[in-house]
């Protein structure tokens, strides 16, 4: 049996004009700016004019740990979004913007799927409207300007050993992560070690994503440490005066990205990939003015629950004032096998015994939202054809058994049709439960305890190892004054621990942090764990490769 690629869904589409799709929000015009027909950006300055509307409900949506069978996340956001505009209701949805580098060739994840997607796929999963593109020269100012400063006289005494402000590139490149600049003489600045991150990675993506308005994303900016001078003081951007060039050149991308479902649902998609390594949901910004505009929002972040949600929860609610009436948890069979053992190969084949052991990811993110988070949950079991009914009633009961429904999606097949039961679901879930939702941690707690906190509750870990420089970093930390701050774990996305290799529900290890690092910027503190890299490469066969456009500009091998 055949199926139709995404792109070739996505290109079969009709989708209404942008103006359309804003106008079902009442987004007068002035608000609205069009980037062609079917994307544009909606201006902040909209907050000020729904000051006094009160916000509609929020739902996140998040997952199991991430396997290469996929569990199906944004799908089943944008399908639920879908379903509950068949429902009547006025609903809107808020995505992560998937990134050029990383997902290069290959139709990220966090665009949707099958008949579940936001369009037009193409843009979104290429240049989009520039917002990364603005994030990797917004960063790279800061860089010039540092070695400027350096080469200039460097008044401010910074220690050219201690810089930790990296040059990025939204393109995955292995070349550039250790390098030394400034070679050739004077003119040509001052040699110094330096390397490349992803553009994602950069602390200007969280700062985007985090700031309430333009103002609050220049304070940011300001804040943002970029090395040290001799006698150990931080550089500040403030102190290099560049906070205003930063802000200017984020100006427009502070803006919203408006697109729409295959069934005309209006999207917000903007900012915030990659849990693994920063903050990993989309902006403030974006989620607030869908609050506005909407009685319903349905949102997501980044990876599985113990990367995204929780950074969703203990960082981006705590940093914003947000509170999630209702949490979704997508699984699949497939994954919970590949969980429990079984190879990739071999995952259509019924297994009862293998879903025993891997359905117990999926209840601990159950037990981490409702327990940890004290917020209502339904998990969202994502159907596939050779689904058995019997491993469906086996999720199904394991569930109940934590007081949590498991409703069957549909939804990459049938679109919102696909997702009426759990639309259903969902509203129930928020009409008749409470949410008593708190913290993961108190933030006046050290450093290493709130990185305790996470690892034991979240993780499951008996407790964490600090490698290298990792107690100096914390008592620099905390000696500025920034120990207050959250932190933002850097993990392995595939794991509960930080061994990508300890599927399920490992038991009876600890994680090990080799690096702490201040995002005061953003207003975290990073914490860096296994082997995660900030510039990964790219494989044997780059997606790429397969990545051709005809003569008419029609793009093909987005997969």
């Amino acid at each position: 049996m055949s199926f139709k690629s995404d792109i070739e869904i996505a290109q079969e589409a009709s989708p209404k004009l942008i103006q359309e799709i804003a106008a079902k929000l009442s987004v007068d015009e002035d608000y609205l700016e069009c980037y062609g027909k079917y994307k544009g950006k909606i201006d902040y300055n909209i907050l000020s004019k729904l000051e006094d509307k009160k916000p509609g409900k929020l739902i996140l949506v998040t997952a199991i740990n991430p396997t290469p069978a996929g569990e199906g996340k944004t799908t089943t956001t944008v399908g639920l979004g879908d379903a509950l505009s068949r429902l009547g209701k006025k609903t809107m949805i808020a995505l992560r913007e998937p990134s050029l580098g990383p997902v290069f060739g290959v139709k990220g994840g966090a665009a949707g799927g099958g008949y579940a997607q936001v369009i037009p796929m193409e843009d979104i999963n290429l240049h989009f409207t520039g917002d990364i593109h603005a994030v990797t020269t917004a960063n790279n100012l800061i860089a010039a300007l540092l070695d400027n400063h350096i080469h200039q006289g460097n008044s401010l005494g910074i220690d050219v050993r201690r810089v930790i402000w990296k040059r990025c590139l939204d393109m995955n490149d292995r070349q550039l992560r250790f390098m030394v600049n400034g070679l050739g003489g004077k003119a040509n600045g001052t040699p110094r070690e330096d390397g490349f991150d992803i553009s994602v990675a950069s602390e200007i993506m969280a700062v985007l994503c985090l700031s309430n308005d333009l103002e609050d994303l220049k304070e940011r900016v300001a804040r943002i440490i970029l090395a040290y001078t001799y006698e150990g003081k931080p550089v500040t951007v403030g102190d290099l005066k560049g906070q205003g060039a930063v802000a200017a050149l984020l100006k427009d991308a502070l803006k919203p990205n408006l697109v729409q479902t295959l069934e005309h649902t209006p999207a917000f998609v903007h900012g915030g990939p990659f849990a693994n390594i920063a903050h990993g949901c989309n902006s403030v910004m974006a989620t607030k003015i869908a609050l506005k505009l909407a009685d319903y929002v349905v949102t997501e972040a980044g990876f599985g629950a113990d990367l995204g949600a929780e950074k969703f929860l203990d960082i981006k609610c705590r940093l914003s004032g947000l509170k999630p009436d209702a949490v979704v948890i997508v699984a699949t069979a497939r994954a919970l096998k590949l969980h429990g053992g079984v190879p990739k190969a071999e995952i259509a084949k019924e297994n009862i015994p293998a879903l025993e052991k891997g359905i117990e990811n999926l209840l601990k993110h159950v037990e981490n939202i409702t327990g940890v988070f004290g917020l209502p949950a339904v998990v969202a079991i994502n159907r596939f054809p050779t689904d058995t009914e019997a491993e469906l009633k086996y999720i199904e009961d394991r569930c109940r058994e934590l007081n949590v429904k498991a409703i069957l999606s549909e939804v990459w097949a049938k679109g919102g049709e696909g997702g009426i039961a759990l639309a259903e679901e969902v509203l129930r879930v928020i009409e008749r439960q409470e949410s008593n939702f708190r913290f993961c941690y108190d933030l006046n707690l050290s450093i290493k305890e709130k990185i305790e906190a996470i690892a034991t509750r979240i993780y499951g870990a008996d407790g964490v190892d600090y490698i290298g420089n990792t107690q100096k970093q914390i008592e620099e930390i905390e000696a500025l004054g920034y120990g207050n701050l959250p932190i933002c774990v850097a993990k392995t996305q595939y794991s509960l621990s930080d061994d990508m290799t300890k599927l399920g529900r490992p038991k009876g290890f600890r994680i090990t942090v080799r690096n702490i690092k201040p995002s005061i910027g953003a207003g975290f503190i990073v914490a860096i764990t296994g082997d995660i890299m900030t510039m990964p490469g790219l494989p044997k066969t780059p997606a790429a490769e397969m990545i051709d456009v005809d003569k008419t500009g029609r793009i093909s091998g987005l997969f």
